[in-house]
């Protein structure tokens, strides 16, 4: 069965640290902005309302996430498009979860990931709890799934995914600078060793610790790249032809060829 194309917008912002309101009313502007290139689907970074301002969680994170929900699921409605809502910081039970929340283009909500993975180097682990479940949902028939930024790291975690099912593996991050050419690379082997289209969205400019140089990419399921910002804050359109998954996971079969029976 033929697979649809899908036009992605990749929503590479600039985040205020520590202004979930400030922030909030920049996604209003690229959801908006995305409606108007006709994307089936807008995509954002990691902690877009907060940034990593961790010590300032009991004021700022997002109580069950009410807010971030509301938010996405109104634009998605009234904009008839599907929003992968990057990742907010969720307070639920006196935790701190690093989350993300996909709405369909009815204002649905498909699937709700909490990162599994938490970068110590980034402190995340002494503010954070991790999450346990894998994400699965849909973009207009197309199976696909998440996970945040450090978890790329763990290519058991991105193959366990995909072997459920997906082929398309979406990525928000807010990865450093330095870091930048390792935040490239991994996301390509990803998407070969998966055979699966790879977005990746991270975020650009300055926290009180870290510069975060952008670099979000799209890769084909060959390691190819579709689309890559530089490092100022834009809204990019790439239309994707999923059918190419079907072609390449026919000529390698790999999912087929692996050996559960060793790993």
């Amino acid at each position: 069965m033929p697979m649809p194309k899908l036009t992605i917008a990749i929503a590479q912002m600039a985040i205020a640290f520590g202004q979930p309101a400030y922030n909030r009313a920049k996604v209003k502007k690229f959801v908006t902005q995305a409606a108007k290139q006709q994307a089936d689907i807008v995509v954002f970074p990691e902690l877009w309302d907060t940034g990593y301002d961790l010590i300032r969680f009991n004021e700022i994170a997002d109580l069950e996430g009410t807010t971030a929900q509301q938010l996405l699921a109104q634009l998605a409605q009234q904009y008839h498009i599907y929003i992968l809502g990057g990742s907010v910081a969720v307070a639920h039970d006196g935790r701190f979860y690093n989350t993300t929340y996909v709405f369909d283009d009815q204002g649905q909500l498909l699937s709700t990931y909490r990162k599994v993975h938490l970068f110590g180097l980034m402190h995340e682990d002494q503010y954070l709890q991790a999450g346990n479940q894998m994400s699965h949902f849909t973009v207009k028939t197309v199976p696909a799934t998440n996970v945040i930024c450090y978890d790329i790291r763990f290519p058991e975690w991105l193959r366990k995914l995909s072997a459920a099912g997906s082929k398309l593996i979406f990525v928000p991050a807010e990865w450093p600078e330095q870091r930048t050419q390792q935040w490239l690379q991994l996301l390509a082997a990803r998407a070969i060793e998966n055979q699966s289209f790879v977005v990746g969205v991270n975020r650009v400019g300055d926290d009180p610790d870290n510069h975060f140089a952008g670099h979000s990419v799209i890769y084909d399921p060959l390691g190819n790249v579709l689309s890559e910002l530089d490092d100022t804050e834009a809204l990019k359109t790439v239309t994707i032809d999923l059918n190419q998954i079907t072609r390449i996971r026919g000529e390698i079969p790999v999912f087929a060829d692996r050996r559960p029976d060793l790993y």
